[in-house]
């Protein structure tokens, strides 16, 4: 099956799943009105990104299982997946808002919506736009997933998952808050730390660990003579792996264009704890370092100018050479993350058939839509 096809068939699921959802606001008695500004908010915010984290759900348990899924076994996997978009979108509604961004996939931030349906605009409106997308997470899960065993498993994924990310965003917006940033503040193990809790879980881990829970894959296992915990080898995988993910994204904000990116960059504006900004803390010299604490997240009438100022520092070819140093990191991130997928026992044929151990290739296909992605 083609991408766009594997795409097509994943959002034939968002259809059935707004339409539920949309019936069950009807069902509340919920006023016209509102049900039209729940199903915009839904269209707008949850099916238009790369859909990479719902669709990973699909492919892992149909490696997993290592053969076609059936109907219901398709339609199971690929409502979890839409479960963590959903999450995605409940995060990204109230990061912008909190950041104040200005356009979100190519299109302005829900929360700068001017007008929705002849309602009126969004605005502040998008908190409660927020905390709805992520209540009609826990509504899909409980009506089909209920009876299943591992159903509290679900429910513990996504609220531990969630959790953490926003104990990484937490730090994140203390580390360089809007009105007082001090980018003294700033270096890699900070940053580390927020890219995994913020972004990491959500993006990477959950999207196994819903997996493994619908193949049935235990807590603990025996092979081939080794007691085997395949939560935490995810975790161990998964989660450097989210890391690099996130330096990709920090570094396409300053180098990628909006076309490219489906946004406008606005880390260093912002004066984010970025990737880039913490490497040059590390590596610049004492004029370098000065020319970030007089330019870095600078709002004002010149602020194209002090970005721009940081934008050639980082480019520069005979300086900090950003460019050149992510190659770098790049290229040693993927192969330590390939050398810990070869450390996972992999399980014989029989077990294969089963479904119920973890396999390799859930990683190395995680892998392998993130290596030298440009958006």
């Amino acid at each position: 099956m083609s991408k766009a096809d594997k795409r097509n068939k994943f959002l034939a699921v968002f259809e059935r799943i707004r339409e539920e959802l949309i019936v069950h606001m009807k069902s509340e008695n919920m006023p016209e009105d509102a049900v039209t500004w729940f199903n915009e908010n839904l269209l707008y915010n949850v099916p238009g990104g790369k859909l990479n984290r719902g669709i990973s759900v699909v492919d892992s348990v149909a490696i997993l299982l290592n053969r076609p899924l059936t109907d219901d076994e398709y339609f199971k996997a690929a409502l979890l997946g839409w479960c963590i978009e959903l999450l995605q979108a409940f995060f990204l509604v109230s990061d912008d808002m909190m950041d104040g961004s200005i356009s979100r996939r190519g299109q302005p931030c829900w929360y700068r919506v001017p007008d929705v349906k002849g309602l009126g605009k969004v605005h502040n409106i998008a908190i409660n736009d927020a905390f709805i997308l992520e209540g009609a997470i826990y509504h899909l899960l409980k009506s089909h997933f209920r009876r299943e065993t591992y159903y509290v498993d679900l429910l513990e994924l996504f609220q531990e998952v969630t959790y953490k990310t926003e104990m990484g965003q937490l730090v994140d917006l203390i580390t360089a808050p809007e009105d007082n940033i001090d980018i003294r503040k700033y270096n890699l193990d900070k940053h580390t730390f927020i890219v995994r809790y913020k972004t990491a879980y959500y993006s990477f881990y959950l999207s196994v660990a819903l997996a493994m829970r619908m193949c049935g894959v235990p807590d603990v296992y025996e092979l081939n003579g080794k007691t085997l915990e395949p939560y935490k080898e995810a975790d161990r995988i998964l989660i450097p792996m989210g890391e690099f993910f996130q330096v990709q994204d920090d570094y396409l904000d300053y180098h990628g264009t909006e076309e490219e990116i489906g946004k406008i960059g606005t880390d260093i504006v912002d004066g984010k704890c970025s990737w880039c900004v913490c490497t040059a803390l590390t590596y610049g010299s004492d004029a370098q370092k000065q020319l970030l604490f007089e330019n870095y997240g600078k709002k004002g009438a010149d602020q194209a100018v002090w970005e721009q100022a940081v934008k050639d520092m980082y480019n520069d070819e005979q300086g900090l050479n950003i460019p050149k140093r992510y190659q770098e990191y790049s290229e040693k991130a993927v192969s330590e993350i390939n050398a810990m997928i070869d450390q996972v026992p992999e399980p014989g044929a029989q077990d294969k058939i089963k479904g119920d151990r973890l396999r390799r290739d859930v990683f190395r296909a995680f892998l392998s839509k993130i290596t030298d992605r440009k958006a």
